[in-house]
């Protein structure tokens, strides 16, 4: 089992800037492509950003592309979303996501963290 903690989400004003972080423990391994996801009220959960295992492969949504930054750090077994220029469209849930398969796919033996709220106020 693998579990997934997030942090850093809350209230930013329009053009601010927010850091998620995603903490892995447990039976972690390095192989793990790790995912950003995110979910806003009456939507359907959608890709935002992934690197794999390696860190050689690194893909962005387009409505985030330029914006925000994902980066892993396996000795601290943290993935990280560095959220820059914020836009009220980026309020929503955002989740971390751990799989065994390639960047922004899903699988049901994914894990999946508990979730942490992002607010963009205008």
């Amino acid at each position: 089992q693998v579990q997934l903690v997030e942090s850093g989400g809350g209230l930013v004003q329009v053009g601010g800037s927010l850091r998620l972080s995603c903490a892995a423990s447990g039976r972690t391994h390095s192989y793990y492509a790790m995912n950003w996801y995110r979910q806003a009220p009456g939507k359907e959960r959608e890709f935002v950003a992934g690197i794999s295992w390696s860190g050689g492969r690194i893909l962005y949504a387009d409505s985030v592309k330029g914006r925000f930054i994902i980066s892993r750090d396996d000795a601290k077994r943290t993935i990280y979303l560095q959220m820059h220029s914020l836009k009220p469209e980026d309020t929503a849930v955002y989740y971390c996501n751990a799989n065994l398969g390639p960047v922004a796919t899903m699988s049901p033996n994914d894990y999946w963290g508990q979730g942490t709220q992002v607010t963009v106020s205008s």
